[in-house]
Parts: C-alpha cells; structure tokens; sequence
C-alpha cells in the first residue's frame, strides 16, 4: 500500500532568514536569492508561477519564466491573447511565487502588471531561437484546437512564410509587474518558518515585517 499523502513531512533546516542578514531593498534580497539559486544549478531557478484573476473572480495559475528585473519591476513574455493576457487586461493586478524546493525558499510578489515597450518586446523576440519565434505565431495559445496537427501545420505555414526572419507577432509581447508588496520564506524546524514581508512606506522605500508562519 502506497503512504498516505497526509503523512509525508519534511525537515526545513538548511538556512534561516533575519531581519539583520536581509537586505532593507527587496529588490536586493531577491537578486542575491535568485543568484543563489542559479548557482546551486537547482533546475529551472527562473521559474515562477503567474496567478491572475479573471472577470468571474476565478483566479488561475500558470508558471512562466523570468526574463528580466530592476527597479521597474519583473518581467516575463507571453501571448497577450492567451488566456492570463485576457485576465490581465480585464484585472491588471498579479502574484507571482518563486519556490527553489532544494533551498527551501520562497518568495511571493504581488502588484501592478503593465505591458513593456514595443522596442523591449522586439528585442526579446529577435534574441530567442528561431523555432520559439516561429512557435508564437502557430500557436493560438489557450484556445481550443482539434488536435496536435494544429500546431504542426500551423508551424510549418509560418516558417514557409517567414523563413529564417519571423517579424514579433502583434499578439505577442512582454508584461511587467510593478511590485507593491515582497514576501520572502524561509523554511525553518518545527513549521516555525521565516518569513520577511516588504510594503512601501510614506518616503518611497520600503518597510520590512515579520509574519508569523
């Protein structure tokens, strides 16, 4: 007989998480946290989970990849059409979640999602593989197909179409989510877990909290 799923328990004791050895800027904590995840060549660090909420009031989840942060916020490309692009214009507000399960870490962001440039989406286009390019023309993602051969018949009609130069498609492009709100999770023995939450303060920076578990 298979273990009860309810029985299965894990041991945080790998790293902790202060007040006095976190960054005041989450900014800063999140790129030393993401960097240390790449280097533990844990799989796919970049990573994260996209929650949005639809008209409905049905939230829904997907995970995508990060492709850029600053002090602008985080950014991450898809097909505006899809399904989290329809969401988000209807309800331009998102989480996301990062969880390094080896590092026993999480971080949680939430705010504001508007769409990146133009110029940035172009240049995030023309700098992926060739397939990816053609891959977002052929797919009208989160709609109904009848099947596979979709995908493969469509795939081939664009590269036949554009070759080795496929243009961005208009449907296709970057987001960004200006965060106003930080949270970073430590696991830690007996479920007493850190966690440091970030919301902005009255002198545009930012005040730190903890939250109990």
């Amino acid at each position: 007989m298979p273990s009860s799923i309810a029985d299965l328990r894990k041991s945080y004791e790998r790293h902790e998480l202060s007040e006095d050895a976190s960054h005041s800027d989450p900014l800063q904590q999140f790129d030393q946290w993401l960097q240390e995840a790449i280097r533990s060549e844990i799989p796919e660090p970049n990573a994260m989970t996209v929650a949005t909420v639809g008209s409905n009031l049905r939230p829904s989840t997907r995970v995508v990849l990060i492709k850029g942060y600053d002090a602008r916020g985080i950014v991450w490309y898809s097909n505006y059409d899809s399904r989290k692009g329809r969401e988000l214009a209807g309800n331009p507000f998102a989480a996301l979640q990062f969880h390094w399960v080896e590092l026993e870490r999480v971080v949680r962001i939430e705010g504001r999602v508007e769409p990146v440039s133009a110029e940035e989406s172009d240049e995030y286009f023309h700098s992926r593989p060739l397939d990816s390019r053609i891959g977002a023309w052929a797919s009208p993602q989160s709609q109904v197909i009848s099947g596979r051969s979709v995908l493969v018949a469509n795939a081939a009609k664009y590269a036949a179409q554009f070759l080795l130069k496929p243009p961005r498609p208009p449907h296709w492009g970057g987001y960004r989510l200006v965060p106003d709100r930080w949270e970073f999770w430590q696991g830690r023995p007996s479920r007493l877990h850190d966690r440091l939450c970030y919301r902005p303060d009255d002198q545009g920076g930012w005040d730190r909290v903890r939250l109990a578990p």
